[in-house]
């Protein structure tokens, strides 16, 4: 559970600390000025989409509630770190391989977020895990239960009918 909280508490600052990545990197490995080119190209996109991967997954209700964001999302925002770190290295043996991965990588990580998103607000049922790891379906609601916070519960009605006395009082 606490990896996927440091993941949620990550991913505000990941869209400011992985550009600037970037630019380190291309500093401290030595890259070629050319490199500058890809970094000045690349480091608005890394900002602007893990901007846009970091309101998807806090827009889900069960990451605000839990903190946590998902083991998919962990995974794949995860990955596509990885790949933007290792961008940042500037190794010229590997670094358009890394660029590639990390271009569909973020793709992957945006599509999974989007449909875990559109699975919530659409409300099809998903296994959630407990604070212990035990999984479960959440219960579906009753339409017909006079409990729904919906429906306004029945009043009370007094009726009072006026009676003459029998003396014509």
């Amino acid at each position: 559970m606490w990896v996927r909280q440091a993941f949620y508490r990550w991913l505000i600052p990941a869209a400011f600390v992985l550009p600037l990545w970037l630019f380190i990197g291309w500093i401290v490995f030595g890259a070629n000025p050319w490199a500058l080119l890809w970094v000045l190209l690349s480091a608005p996109l890394v900002l602007i989409g893990q901007l846009i991967l970091t309101l998807l997954i806090r827009a889900r209700g069960t990451v605000r509630s839990e903190r946590a964001v998902s083991w998919t999302d962990a995974g794949a925002v995860g990955a596509w770190h990885v790949l933007v770190i290792a961008l940042g290295v500037f190794d010229s043996r590997w670094w358009w391989v890394a660029l590639l991965g990390a271009l569909v990588v973020g793709v992957v990580a945006l599509w999974t977020s989007l449909t875990q998103l559109w699975r919530e607000a659409r409300g099809i049922p998903d296994v959630l895990r407990s604070a212990t790891g035990q999984r479960y379906v959440r219960p579906a609601t009753d339409p017909s239960a006079t409990t729904d916070a919906r429906r306004p519960e029945p009043h009370e009605v007094i009726v009072i009918t006026e009676s003459t006395h029998p003396d014509g009082r």
